[in-house]
Formats: C-alpha cells, structure tokens, sequence
C-alpha cells in the first residue's frame, strides 16, 4: 500500500486526509471543480436540446435501421454523454480529491493529473456507452423497445429488469463495487502510484468499480425511456445518493426495496 503525504503549513508532514471544502479546494481543486461543473452542465445542456433531434427524426416517416452505422454512431454519442452527466457528479469526490493530495512539482502538471484521471475515468463509461448502443439496437430490432422513446413495452420485462436491478442491489459484487465508489481516501490510499502511468491507472480503476456498482441502475434507463429526461435525472439523482450516502443509511438496500416495489407497480397496471 502506497502512502500519501500532504503539506502542511510547518512543512511536510504525513497527515490525515480530510475531505473538507477548505482541504480540496485547492488551486488545481478549484480549476478541476469548475471544469467538472461545466462539464457535467454542457453534457445536461446537449441532452436537453441536441439528443432530442437525431433520435426523434427516425421515427418522422422513416424505418429504423439499428445496425447501420450512422445509428449506432448517434446512439453511443447520446450514451456517453448521458454518462458524462450522470456520473461525473458523483465521481467529483474522488477526481478533487486526486486533485488534492497529486505532488507533481507544477500546478500545470498537477492540473494535468488531474485531466488524465478523469479521462480515464470517462473512457470507462464510455465503454459502456459503447455496449449500452448496441444493447439499444438489438432490443430496437428484437421490438422490445420504442425507437422514439427508446422505453420496454412489454410491462413483464420491464418488472424483470427491475427485480434484476434490485436483486444485483444486494448482491455481493455491488456491495465490494460501492465500497470502493464510496469512499475516497481509502481507494485511493490503497491503490495510488504517481506518475501518469499510474494516474490513468487509477482513473480506469475507479471508472471499472464505478461501472460494476451503477450498470443495474443504468438498465433502468430502458425502462421508463432513455429519452425520459425527467427519469434520466432521477436514475443520476438515485446514482449519486447511494454513493455519497452514510453506510448506516443503508441506501442499497432502500433502493432494492423501492425497485422491487416499482416491480410490483408495473405488474399489478397491467
């Protein structure tokens, strides 16, 4: 286990880590913070005007044609985006955190640390954009979603989805995931080397952990529509609540709880 040593004003010390406002927000904190606060925001703002278009046209007199390549090119950049807004919230502990305690002799490189973490982190998600497009064109071709809401029309697989979703909330493999996603320090403690080799190490390691703890939550998307930006929005909102949440909340086990209730729902309108 690699340690980590943080400055202190007498001078260089090792020191507990503290992920307080004062502590993170150091310069390249700062500089790192309003970039993922763009970031995330300019992602929102291309869901909200742009993805509606591209999408919508193929359903105005058009077929659908899910495995052409301008399809499938369209559906993974609306996928990573969607990653991007969705979980780059969530991720900022962790990137201002590296932001924090990186000892690059520079502000300029230690800025750079912190860039390639995060794109590491975001190349992860996009692999799952990747799979996620063409997930969507096989269900669009099975008939089992809409190509205009991109949304489960039969209601039984829909309550499947979502007792698989809670099933995997209580599993342990989301439990080991979420521990990791959850807390900060201790990933990084156990896991950090410098340099950028093992800076986009850990970028990757964190976006793969974070990938095995939300992808259940991720195919809920499917299930009131992946168009649905109000349910996109409280998928990220549920995504980042559970991972920011004390342990003794419980939140995994509330979440299953509510998705296995929602199962039930969708059963009984039948």
């Amino acid at each position: 286990m690699s340690s980590i040593r943080i400055d202190e004003a007498n001078g260089s010390a090792p020191a507990r880590i503290q992920l307080s406002i004062e502590r993170l927000l150091s310069r390249s904190g700062l500089v790192a913070g309003v970039a993922l606060l763009l970031a995330a925001g300019l992602a929102w703002r291309w869901l909200m005007t742009s993805a509606m278009a591209p999408m919508g046209h193929h359903t105005m007199g058009m077929s659908v044609q899910p495995w052409s390549a301008e399809y499938l090119a369209s559906a993974f950049i609306m996928w990573a985006v969607m990653m991007v807004a969705m979980m780059l919230p969530s991720a900022a502990p962790m990137i201002l955190l590296h932001a924090r305690i990186d000892r690059a002799p520079t502000d300029a490189r230690r800025l750079a640390h912190t860039l390639l973490f995060s794109l590491a982190y975001v190349l992860v998600w996009a692999g799952f954009a990747a799979a996620a497009a063409f997930a969507q064109a096989l269900l669009i071709d099975l008939d089992m979603i809409s190509a205009a809401g991109l949304s489960l029309g039969d209601r039984a697989v829909a309550a499947a989805v979502l007792v698989g979703a809670a099933l995997y909330q209580l599993s342990p493999a989301k439990a080991a995931c979420l521990d990791q996603c959850r807390s900060p320090i201790h990933f990084v403690m156990r896991y950090w080397s410098p340099g950028v080799a093992g800076t986009m190490r850990l970028g990757l390691l964190h976006g793969a952990y974070c990938v095995g703890c939300c992808w259940g939550l991720m195919l809920l998307l499917f299930v009131a529509g992946v168009m649905n930006l109000a349910w996109v929005a409280l998928v990220a909102a549920v995504v980042f609540l559970e991972k920011t949440a004390p342990p003794a909340w419980q939140a995994s086990r509330l979440i299953a709880a509510l998705l296995l209730t929602g199962a039930i729902m969708v059963v009984a309108l039948r």
